[in-house]
């Protein structure tokens, strides 16, 4: 089988490359040229990052399976409770087995893509063609000017992103907005990349890490409150209806739009996002945050290096040290 164009847009249910990008668009809103291959993983060397997710899973095996056969991650560890997968020994996926679980409607706030940041454009061609072999379905294709993504759901329901940057030096910004948008991706020049015929993606490759976060959020304003004035995350982006933040000048770490405008707080019991971890890189960013949170209002659980916080919708999310 050899992988191209037709056949990926036909695994997306797309007749041509601008009706692929509906499911993108409905992903992050919003032909760029292809620039020099950036390798290079800057969203993880900013002051605070996306470390790990942890998701209430109903069918573990299921789960575990696309995690490691189309993802690549490596099961680091399995007990009655729990799955742990990452990449060189780094956790970035934790299962939590549930089976009475009942499911996150998709109304309700929550995650709506774990973002999976490859660490060239090389890799993210290689993995393409790999799951377009396993036949597995897609949910769109974009370029958003920063970086080129692709996208598709778990067996779960739970959205995933798999993308690679652009250098940094490559990026617009407007002040302190990034220019971003939502436009055809290349196939063409993604493909040469890597054979397409033959499945070379033997596994996630080293450097693969989460890069952002996309969650459903209830109101914008609370998520401003929480995640910027609160939590102590810059605002790269943002309108009416989303809010796009980062920390260190990335793209953005983690995004909040309006799927699930007007929502409540989430039932703790129901499959998805049971939470989060951000990493911060030393012990003054820790502190720092610490402080904005505890100055806010937000009601702190500690431990040695790290902390919990629940956002204003129920979702977990940790500051943890890194080591």
């Amino acid at each position: 089988m050899q992988i191209n164009r037709r056949h990926l847009l036909r695994l997306a249910g797309a007749a041509t490359a601008s009706v692929a990008l509906t499911g993108a668009l409905r992903a992050e809103g919003g032909s760029f040229s292809i620039l020099p291959v950036y390798v290079g993983l800057f969203a993880t060397s900013t002051p605070l990052h996306v470390r790990d997710v942890t998701l209430r899973v109903r069918d573990p095996e299921v789960m575990t399976r696309f995690y490691s056969e189309i993802l690549g991650l490596t099961v680091l560890e399995t007990t009655s409770d729990a799955t742990r997968l990452g990449v060189e020994g780094i956790t970035l996926v934790t299962l939590e087995h549930r089976p009475d679980a009942p499911a996150e409607p998709s109304t309700e706030a929550g995650l709506y893509h774990t973002a999976f940041l490859m660490p060239s454009r090389t890799e993210l061609a290689r993995w393409l063609v790999h799951t377009a072999m396993a036949q597995y379905q897609f949910s769109g294709f974009a370029d958003h000017r920063v970086s080129e993504a692709v996208y598709l759901d778990d067996p779960e329901g739970n959205g995933i992103e798999v993308y690679a940057d652009r250098a940094p030096e490559y990026w617009s910004w407007n002040g302190d907005t990034v220019i971003m948008g939502t436009e055809a991706i290349d196939f063409d020049s993604l493909l040469a990349l890597t054979d397409t015929e033959n499945d070379t993606f033997v596994g996630a490759p080293t450097g693969l890490r989460i890069g952002h976060i996309h969650l459903r959020a209830g109101n914008i304003d609370d998520a401003r409150a929480f995640y910027a004035a609160a939590l102590g995350l810059d605002i790269t982006s943002g309108r009416a209806d989303a809010v796009f933040l980062s920390s260190g000048r990335y793209h953005h770490h983690v995004a909040l739009t309006w799927q699930s405008a007007g929502a409540g707080k989430r039932n703790p019991a129901a499959t998805g996002l049971a939470g989060f971890n951000l990493q911060a890189l030393d012990q003054s960013i820790f502190d720092a945050a610490k402080t904005r949170l505890s100055a806010a209002g937000i009601q702190i659980e500690e431990g040695a290096g790290n902390l919990s916080v629940s956002d204003p919708w129920g979702t977990g999310l940790g500051i943890v040290l890194a080591v």
